[in-house]
């Protein structure tokens, strides 16, 4: 009995030893082991490229990031050239200098009949020739980017389509600068333009912003020009960008909505004085005249008209909102 116990014993320790040992490589257990493990080894190696690929893809845009904002922020004060064409205007510096003067001129010789005093004339005449071109200036630069703002979304989209139809980008730029409306039809037309005599499109593109300062037309020339660089898929950052577009649009036409009653209420609390100056002069013009004859009503009238200025400056500053 005691053998048959021993036996069965040295055969359980014997197969045993079999099993952790001999069997694994009877299997081919060891073989897959070392080729998980070969593998394993492997995997690093294969994927360092990809990643020293992303990493200077991602330095790539870091860095044309950082042109574009030294860019713009070289292009906060333009020259006065910069400015007429931002306007919209194809005048020379001489021309819109003459005008100044034609201006001052005729303000200061206006105020010189009415016989105000030469003080209050020459006030005017320099707020006519040096502040009534520089505002209009602005307005018609305001009202050119109004006018690109309306239609850029639909041209963005036109493009959009051109490019999934399997068209070029520089040949969607071309149908855009053919058929949409100005502004955004010339603008387009000068990056063809400035294509043509050699610039990378994705260059050409940026100078959009030079023209029209405004985050979109930025935001168009960063997205053409970071695909030009580093590639992707133009379609969808566009569609992006498009939407974008869009939602900033909806976005400021919320704002003017809310801030619409503000406005209306700084209109009227700033033109009450000087409407009811005109309808006291119309009742009794020698009660009120007192204002422009006397020396003392002059200084009145000057600090009246100055904290004026200072109010519907405030105003100003509190109901206009920038995004």
């Amino acid at each position: 009995m005691n053998a048959y116990a021993v036996f069965f014993l040295a055969a359980l320790a014997i197969g045993g030893v079999v099993w952790v040992f001999i069997y694994p490589y009877m299997s081919g257990e060891k073989k897959s082991e070392r080729r998980m493990a070969n593998v394993a080894r492997a995997t690093p190696m294969a994927t360092r490229p990809t990643r020293q690929v992303s990493r200077s893809r991602r330095e790539q845009i870091e860095g044309t990031l950082k042109e574009l904002e030294e860019r713009s922020r070289k292009a906060k004060r333009p020259p006065l050239s910069v400015r007429l064409s931002r306007a919209g205007l194809d005048w020379s510096k001489r021309r819109f200098f003459l005008t100044m003067g034609i201006l001052a001129a005729g303000a200061f010789v206006v105020m010189s009949i009415s016989r105000i005093g030469a003080v209050p004339a020459i006030a005017f005449a320099f707020a006519a020739g040096c502040g009534l071109p520089f505002w209009m200036l602005g307005f018609l630069k305001k009202r050119r980017e109004g006018k690109f703002l309306n239609v850029f979304p639909d041209a963005v989209d036109v493009i959009i389509r051109g490019i999934k139809a399997g068209l070029p980008l520089l040949d969607s730029l071309k149908l855009i600068a053919a058929e949409a409306s100005e502004p955004v039809r010339g603008e387009f037309r000068s990056i063809i333009d400035t294509q043509a005599i050699g610039l990378p499109i994705g260059e050409a593109c940026l100078r959009l912003y030079e023209s029209i300062p405004l985050p979109e037309a930025n935001f168009f020339g960063i997205v053409v020009s970071i695909q030009q660089r580093a590639g992707g898929n133009l379609s969808e950052a566009l569609t992006n960008l498009s939407r974008v577009l869009r939602d900033r649009k909806k976005m400021k036409a919320k704002i003017q909505a809310m801030s619409m009653e503000a406005k209306a209420s700084a209109t009227i609390i700033g033109s009450l004085p000087i409407v009811v100056m005109g309808l006291v002069w119309l009742t009794s013009p020698s009660y009120i005249e007192l204002l422009w004859t006397e020396p003392m009503g002059r200084i009145m009238l000057g600090c009246c008209a100055l904290w004026m200025s200072v109010g519907i400056f405030v105003m100003r500053k509190m109901i206009n909102f920038d995004f």
